[in-house]
């Protein structure tokens, strides 16, 4: 038996937005489905949001994202709901999206995209049990913690 978990982000009008920002972050294929798809009319309010949708990349990153019924466009709050107090990480949020990868350069790679618009919780460098970690609440309001993987001691 095999097992996938992918986060599910909800948003009220973004998500849209949001999924094509990640694919140009992560490159893959976005798929969007919206209310008016599967049967609302399309005149009614909300009919063009997004009630599935997903980037996924060859390489294993995937999201999905939906626009919450009922809810309209919030905009994302200019203070991150996560920051750095005394070299702790001090957050309102129930959780963070994580993406590993193999090298710093590849890491990098990500930061630099994903972090256009972002409020930068801790920037991308070396830590005690990683050659890169950073985090950051991007322009959607969802906290990204991205690293390199490590090697395992012998």
């Amino acid at each position: 038996m095999s097992i996938k978990t992918t986060p599910h982000l909800n948003f009220r009008g973004q998500a849209r937005a949001a999924l094509e920002f990640y694919a140009s972050a992560f490159g893959g294929e976005v798929t969007i489905t919206t209310y008016g798809d599967l049967g609302m009319p399309k005149d009614l309010p909300g009919a063009d949001g997004v009630v599935f949708g997903q980037v996924e990349t060859a390489e294993g990153f995937r999201v999905m994202a939906y626009d919450v019924p009922g809810q309209s466009e919030k905009p994302v709050e200019a203070a991150s709901p996560t920051r750095r107090e005394n070299g702790t990480t001090i957050t309102t949020q129930p959780f963070f999206v994580s993406v590993r990868g193999e090298s710093f350069e590849e890491v990098e790679a990500y930061w630099k995209k994903l972090s256009h618009g972002a409020s930068i919780v801790e920037p991308l460098a070396a830590s005690a049990w990683s050659e890169g970690f950073g985090m950051l609440t991007d322009r959607f309001g969802v906290t990204w913690s991205l690293d390199v993987a490590s090697v395992p001691a012998a």
